[in-house]
């Protein structure tokens, strides 16, 4: 006769991946290509976290703070820019070289235990 298995536990739950991005983007400011890098996603799956973010920070009370995008040649910087993601092009002198928008976390504050 065989002794009655134990309940197994299951194992604490780790981080989820936004919650890494949140604590990432409270820490520093950063890049799209950056934040990839810190947690080994495609940068294009970055952008699609940042979106979700930026709704779901409300809650606490914080926002998610764009740093915009501006141009190295001629230094036109997209100020009224909604999108999360760069830019293509410059608008004055057209030419493609462009810094990436920088993210970070503004006025985060912790929600009260219910």
């Amino acid at each position: 006769m065989s002794k009655p298995r134990q309940p197994t536990t299951p194992p604490r739950a780790r981080e989820t991946l936004r919650q890494a991005l949140i604590a990432l983007l409270d820490e520093a400011e950063l890049s799209a290509k950056d934040i990839s890098a810190h947690l080994g996603i495609r940068e294009k799956d970055v952008y699609a976290h940042l979106e979700h973010i930026r709704r779901s920070l409300h809650a606490t009370g914080a926002t998610l703070e764009t740093i915009p995008a501006a141009c190295r040649s001629c230094g036109f910087v997209f100020a009224k820019r909604e999108r999360l993601t760069p830019p293509g092009k410059c608008p004055n002198c057209r030419k493609e070289a462009i810094s990436d928008p920088r993210f970070r976390i503004k006025g985060k504050q912790e929600r009260s235990p219910d």
